[in-house]
C-alpha cells in the first residue's frame, strides 16, 4: 500500500451515498459508533445522503433488543440518517426481509454464467489439497467450475445440494482506497467464493454488495478488519454492473482499528468500549463524539476540542490515516471535561438529573419533571460545580452536600485522620463567629470576609490550613464547591450543625 498526496485523492462523486450496516447482536460498541461518525460526517461536510440499514441474517445472534440499543445509541450521540431504518418501507432496510431479491439476483448471476453450482464438501476440499501437495486449509480449489451435466446429476442422487460460488476472473482486482491508496490483489489470491449456502441463504459476500447497489450506494466506509471481503465484493460489481443491477463500483475507504490496552483491537469485551457504560460515567455526547473523531483524524496539529459543527466542515475521509488508534480513556475524559465547561448553565443541569435521579438526589430523571424549587436549586448550583467535574456523573457527589440537606453527612475515606487539635481550634473559632451572623447577613461575600478576617488575619493561618477544616465539616470532602457560595446555599442551621458535628470527633 502506498501514502497518498493531495494530487493522489480520489474524487468524490457529487450526490455521494454512504450507509451504515450494523448487525444486531450484542452492546453498542465504540468501534460501531467510529464507524457511524465517519460515514455521517462525510455525508453532512459533502451534503450527501447517509442511509442505516440493517445486516439481521444470523438468527442465533440478531436480537430485537440489540437493534432498539443501537438506535438508541445513534439517537443519543447525535447521529441521525437520511435513508433507512423508520424513514420509509422498512423491507428495503432490513437483509432478513429481503431473502427474495437476493434469490432472485444469484439466479441471474448463476443464468449469465458469473456464479456456479458447486457440491465439493469441506472435507472433499481438504482431501484434494493434501494428494496435490498442499495445505489442507490451502482453500476452494476451483473443482466444480467445469463440471458436467451428468457429474452434477450424479451429486444430486446422492443428496448433495449445490452451494453458489461466484466464478473469480484471472486477473488482477485493484482499487484506490480513500485512506490507504492505491491496493491491489493479485490474480489468484482468492479463490471462487460462495454467495449462496447450499440450503439456500444468502451469505455476507452477495446480500452487502447487492444492497449498496439497489441503494446505489457509491462511497462505502468501513473497518479494516472487511479488507480482505473488498477484491471479491469489487469482482462481483462487475457482474451487477452488466446484469443492470449497479450503476457503478462504489470508492471504499477502510477505517483503522480503534486499539484497546496493550495495543490490542479494543474488544467488545473491554468496558471502555460499551458505549453505555461510557454514557453512564458521565461522557457528553459533544464530548465523546469529538474524541472519536480523533482516532484516525485530525482538526488540525494545535487542536483537539472542536465543536460538531467544526467537525462536519472540515472532515474528509481522504485525510483520515491508516494507522490504528489507541483508545485512551484520560484524554477522552480531559476533551469531555472541555465539552462540559462549553456547556450552558441550564444544560448543564439538564443533563445532570439523571445522574442525580439515580441517586435519589432529584425527584424525577429529567428536567421537566423536577418541582420549581428543584429546578431553581440546580440552577443556583450548577455555575459552582461546572467548572470542577470532567465527567456528569462527577457533579453528584459535589452536589450532594448541597442538595441533601437534611441526611446525614458522609465523609471521604481518610479524610478524618488528619485533623489535629489546631483544626479543632479552627472550627471553634468559625463556630464563634458564624453564630453570631444575621440570617439577612448570610451571604457568601460577607462569609468570606468574615472567616477571611478572623482566621487567616487574627489566628496567621493560611487559607488552605483556615478554610481546609471548614471545606470538609460542610461537604464531607476534601474537595468540594467553592466553600463560601456552600456555606450560604446550605444555609446558616445545617453548617452550623455540620461544623460542630465534624468538632465533635476530633
Amino acid at each position: 500500500m502506498s501514502a497518498k498526496n493531495d494530487k493522489e485523492k480520489p474524487a468524490i462523486p457529487e450526490h455521494l451515498r454512504l450507509r451504515f450496516c450494523p448487525s444486531p447482536t450484542g452492546i453498542p460498541h465504540v468501534g460501531m459508533i467510529h464507524t457511524a461518525l465517519y460515514n455521517w460526517a462525510e455525508a453532512r461536510h459533502t451534503g450527501g445522503t447517509l442511509i442505516f440499514r440493517m445486516e439481521d441474517t444470523d438468527d442465533r445472534r440478531d436480537t430485537q433488543e440489540s437493534l432498539d440499543m443501537i438506535i438508541e445509541a445513534l439517537n443519543w450521540m447525535g447521529i441521525d440518517w437520511d435513508e433507512g431504518i423508520g424513514k420509509g418501507n422498512d423491507d428495503l432496510y432490513f437483509q432478513s426481509r429481503r431473502k427474495e431479491v437476493y434469490q432472485g439476483v444469484a439466479k441471474q448471476l448463476f443464468e449469465a454464467g458469473f456464479a456456479y453450482e458447486s457440491f465439493s464438501t469441506a472435507e472433499e476440499i481438504a482431501e484434494r489439497n493434501k494428494a496435490a501437495g498442499r495445505p489442507e486449509t490451502f482453500g476452494y480449489d476451483g473443482y466444480d467450475r467445469n463440471l458436467t451435466e451428468e457429474q452434477k446429476e450424479a451429486f444430486r442422487k446422492e443428496g448433495r445440494k449445490p452451494a453458489l460460488r461466484i466464478r473469480v476472473p484471472d486477473k488482477d482486482i485493484s482499487w484506490d482506497d480513500l485512506v490507504r491508496g492505491p491496493i491491489t490483489y493479485k490474480a489468484g489470491s482468492f479463490p471462487d467464493f460462495v454467495i449462496v449456502r447450499p440450503n439456500g441463504d444468502p451469505l455476507y459476500t452477495l446480500t452487502n454488495p447487492v444492497d449498496d447497489a439497489i441503494l446505489d450506494v457509491n462511497m462505502v466506509l468501513r473497518g479494516e478488519d472487511l479488507l480482505p471481503s473488498t477484491p471479491r465484493q469489487i469482482v462481483l460489481y462487475e457482474y451487477l454492473k452488466k446484469l443492470g443491477i449497479a450503476k457503478q463500483t462504489p470508492l471504499f475507504g477502510h477505517l483503522p482499528y480503534v486499539m484497546g490496552e496493550g495495543n490490542k483491537k479494543l474488544s467488545k469485551r473491554d468496558p471502555q468500549s460499551n458505549l453505555f457504560l461510557l454514557r453512564d460515567m458521565g461522557f457528553t455526547r459533544e464530548g465523546l463524539l469529538n474524541y472519536l473523531s480523533l482516532l484516525g483524524w485530525s482538526y488540525s496539529s494545535d487542536r483537539d476540542v472542536f465543536s460538531m459543527e467544526e467537525l462536519v466542515k472540515k472532515f474528509d475521509v481522504r485525510d483520515v490515516k491508516a494507522n490504528p488508534a489507541r483508545f485512551d480513556l484520560k484524554k477522552a475524559i480531559s476533551i469531555n471535561a472541555s465539552h462540559i465547561r462549553m456547556l450552558e448553565t441550564e444544560d448543564f443541569a439538564n443533563r445532570c438529573v439523571p445522574y442525580l435521579f439515580k441517586e435519589g438526589l432529584a425527584s424525577g430523571d429529567k428536567w421537566e419533571n423536577l418541582t420549581a424549587d428543584e429546578k431553581a436549586l440546580l440552577l443556583r448550583i450548577s455555575p459552582l460545580v461546572q467548572p470542577r467535574v470532567r465527567l456528569l456523573s462527577e457533579a453528584v457527589p459535589m452536589m450532594l452536600p448541597l442538595i441533601d440537606r437534611a441526611g446525614e453527612l458522609q465523609f471521604e475515606e481518610g479524610s478524618l485522620e488528619p485533623l489535629t487539635l489546631s483544626d479543632k481550634e479552627i472550627l471553634d473559632r468559625t463556630l464563634k463567629e458564624l453564630e453570631n451572623v444575621q440570617e439577612e447577613d448570610w451571604k457568601a461575600d460577607t462569609l468570606h470576609t468574615l472567616l477571611t478576617d478572623c482566621l487567616i488575619n487574627d489566628m496567621s493561618l493560611s487559607a488552605k490550613k483556615a478554610f481546609n477544616p471548614v471545606r470538609l465539616a460542610i461537604s464531607g470532602k476534601k474537595v468540594s464547591a467553592p466553600l463560601f457560595e456552600s456555606l450560604e446555599i446550605i444555609g446558616k442551621p445545617v453548617v452550623i450543625e455540620r461544623i460542630s458535628s465534624l468538632r465533635s470527633k476530633i
